[in-house]
């Protein structure tokens, strides 16, 4: 029976050329950026920390008239809550 040919495999090499470094010119995020980034995250649980312990109609038998508007607002509370945290720890990404 005859033996069967084997093929030879090309080897694959990485084109020196194209993996040339690049320098990035950034340092460390200013601290108004952090600050700002912190500042959000914290906004967004204080908000939804007072609208549980004040705006609801069973907080304190206030039947939400402590902050009225913010009882009018109903379920979006949770979105303006959770909006401001994710808009801060979106701002994570780009922190040095």
């Amino acid at each position: 029976m005859p033996k069967s040919k084997v093929r030879k495999k090309t080897d694959y090499t990485i084109n020196p050329a194209s993996r040339t470094p690049v320098k990035v010119k950034t340092g460390p995020s200013s601290q108004i950026y952090v600050g700002v980034m912190l500042g959000l995250m914290l906004i967004g649980l204080i908000w939804l920390i007072v609208f549980y312990l004040v705006a609801t109609p069973s907080a304190l038998g206030a039947d939400g008239k402590i902050l009225h508007w913010m009882y009018d607002l109903g379920p979006w509370n949770f979105l303006i809550g959770f909006g401001f945290m994710v808009a801060g720890l979106l701002m994570t990404m780009k922190w040095r």
